[in-house]
């Protein structure tokens, strides 16, 4: 962080045993994160199969809370995005002020071309702000998207825009993290339409780097030097947003 300029960091758990192949629980991260309040903040998951009922997840979630959590993520389960089984936790976000990171792509949070779950979720839970990332989301910055690009890096120009540009536009409550290569690919891929992105969408953009392991390369900070945006623009997607959406 101190040799990239970074002040401060969100470190998300990963809560569930298909997200990863080590599993990173949200108590791990709230004991770890307690010796630097001021430079890494804490997120917590759930999982619903995991807990007795919607009281269950609240008390824990409260737990959570009490000891730092400011929001709830990486949601990286395999279910559809408008599982039942996830609508108190989209509830409980909504009344703890939570914002909610999710991964989706063809195992999790998995939808269908077009994100019409998605959409769904967006319109039914208003109150809370969801952060979109990885590969079954930004496939969609194109028109062209096939089953098999929801869970690929798609490459080659953008044909026309894609869903992506709808959603941001149509709903307030929707974030897009620029994170991982999916992220770092659907903005360098076409170079013209990045820039538009970028342009039109600041306020609803936020810079993530997916940093999982000691020595991983991360392209995310050329970004900067690649697109022309005003200081403000850049404010907002290094900062600004993450901050407004935290708890």
């Amino acid at each position: 962080m101190d040799a990239n300029g970074i002040d401060r960091a969100v470190v998300l758990p990963l809560g569930f045993p298909e997200s990863f192949p080590v599993e990173i629980p949200t108590s791990w991260v709230l004991d770890e994160l307690e010796a630097y309040p001021d430079r890494l903040v804490p997120f917590c998951s759930i999982d619903p199969r995991e807990v007795d009922g919607e009281d269950a997840a609240r008390d824990l979630l409260e737990h959570y809370i009490s000891r730092g959590a400011r929001g709830f993520g990486e949601l990286k389960v395999e279910m559809d995005i408008d599982d039942e089984r996830l609508e108190s936790l989209y509830e409980l976000c909504a009344d703890y002020g939570l914002p909610i990171i999710f991964h989706t792509d063809q195992q999790s949070m998995t939808d269908e071309v077009g994100l019409p779950r998605l959409e769904d979720v967006l319109a039914s839970y208003p109150d809370v702000n969801f952060v979109a990332h990885a590969h079954g989301w930004w496939a969609h910055i194109d028109s062209d998207v096939e089953p098999v690009d929801l869970g690929s890096i798609p490459e080659g120009s953008i044909t026309s825009r894609g869903r992506i540009w709808d959603l941001l536009a149509e709903y307030d409550n929707i974030y897009g993290d620029i994170s991982t290569l999916g992220g770092w690919n659907a903005l360098t891929r076409d170079h013209e339409h990045g820039q538009a992105l970028l342009e039109s969408h600041h306020d609803q953009l936020v810079f993530g780097t997916d940093y999982l392991f000691p020595g991983q390369e991360i392209p995310h900070f050329d970004l900067f030097d690649q697109f022309d945006l005003g200081l403000d623009a850049w404010a907002n997607i290094r900062y600004r947003n993450i901050e407004a959406l935290l708890r």
